[in-house]
């Protein structure tokens, strides 16, 4: 897919950022955009006329733009549109609910075109089907299980490995959910959250490693995390490989062909 066939809706309560913006998408070869001021008219255009990516603020004068995301992640017409953050907010409390929430980006504002170009990019990944070749392993026969407690985003990191071609995945709400699924089961690789409650990533790693029958399956961990010390503690408990949210296609391509063939 070419950046000339995606169709975009900007949402921006800003005259001048919205130009600037449209601006930026229209250098990136991005033509087919749309125009909305708040939270209304967004999603009565998304739900019009849905696009390949919607690319929002974070605050509006009827709302913020989370209440904009559950609203379109509720409506199963446009459920799976691709969702873009543009925002000066740096704070991570709030950043986290779009990360838990499957955003494919999270942009700073101002952006700059590299910031851009890689969101787009991630979007093309997001709507195409590129299938991991492995040596060794059948795509189509891998069993997944994917663990996490947020709907939105166990929906966002299924379909991701799906256009990987990895199809056979079970869900699991929390660790206490995935081992008991992994004591009936037998799995090729865990995909798991880490900030769960009842039984968190860490915690499923170290059953895993130390007390199931399954103790050297592959486990990439996906986690919002950014304290250094509280990564390191998280590799020493025997994970296999790590990736950021937002969970970008590319990025989780190489993870996978690394840690399935090696």
């Amino acid at each position: 897919m070419d950046p000339s066939e995606l169709s975009l809706l900007v949402v921006e309560p800003s005259d001048l950022q919205r130009k600037i913006i449209i601006k930026e998408l229209k250098q990136q070869g991005i033509t087919q955009v749309a125009e909305a001021k708040n939270i209304a008219e967004a999603y009565a255009s998304a739900e019009r006329h849905p696009r390949d990516l919607i690319t929002s603020a974070m605050y509006f004068d009827d709302g913020d733009a989370i209440e904009l995301l559950h609203k379109i992640r509720n409506n199963p017409s446009i459920a799976d549109t691709p969702f873009m953050l543009v925002t000066s907010e740096h704070r991570r409390e709030y950043l986290e609910e779009f990360k838990q929430s499957g955003v494919i980006a999270l942009l700073p504002k101002p952006f700059t075109s590299n910031h851009l170009a890689t969101a787009i990019s991630t979007t093309i990944d997001l709507l195409s089907t590129d299938e991991l070749e492995l040596e060794y392993f059948d795509v189509h026969q891998i069993r997944v299980l994917l663990v996490d407690d947020s709907r939105l985003a166990r929906n966002h990191i299924k379909r991701v490995l799906n256009n990987l071609g990895l199809l056979k995945i079970t869900e699991a709400v929390d660790g206490s959910e995935a081992i008991n699924l992994l004591k009936e089961n037998m799995y090729d690789l865990v995909v798991t959250d880490y900030n769960m409650p009842e039984t968190n990533g860490k915690e499923l790693t170290r059953y895993i490693r130390n007390e199931s029958g399954q103790s050297h399956i592959p486990i990439l961990m996906v986690t919002s995390e950014s304290n250094d010390t509280h990564l390191a503690n998280i590799l020493t408990e025997g994970v296999t490989a790590m990736c950021d949210k937002p969970f970008e296609p590319e990025n989780v391509k190489k993870i996978l062909y690394k840690i399935l063939e090696d």
